[in-house]
């Protein structure tokens, strides 16, 4: 019964991070150059949110798991909105860094 109601309601079991690491994927911690030297995840890469657009070239291969982060996980919702609208296929919302290196 549950299991329905969420099927229902488009919700759907959390992500694997560390497997979508495993399978080629990249983090893109959408937060500012600033912020981002006060602490991210070990070997993911710095987009800004407003210049991740301009910087799309950096990303290869659009088929290929990216899961955006940020401080709280608004910007990075919003950086996913932008890659599923630019053709990329597999985009998650890891929310706030944190958070998502306790997951990875």
């Amino acid at each position: 019964m549950i299991s329905k109601l969420k099927a229902l309601l488009g919700i759907k079991p959390a992500p694997n991070y560390s497997q979508l690491l495993k399978e080629g994927g990249v983090i893109i911690d959408v937060r500012s150059a600033a912020e981002f030297k006060g602490g991210h995840i070990k070997g993911c890469k710095n987009m800004p949110l407003q210049t991740l657009a301009a910087n799309l070239n950096k990303l290869k291969n659009k088929d290929k798991p990216v899961i955006t982060c940020c401080a709280s996980g608004m910007r990075s919702a919003s950086a996913k909105n932008l890659l599923k609208s630019k053709g990329f296929t597999q985009v998650y919302n890891g929310g706030g860094w944190s958070s998502l290196n306790n997951k990875i």
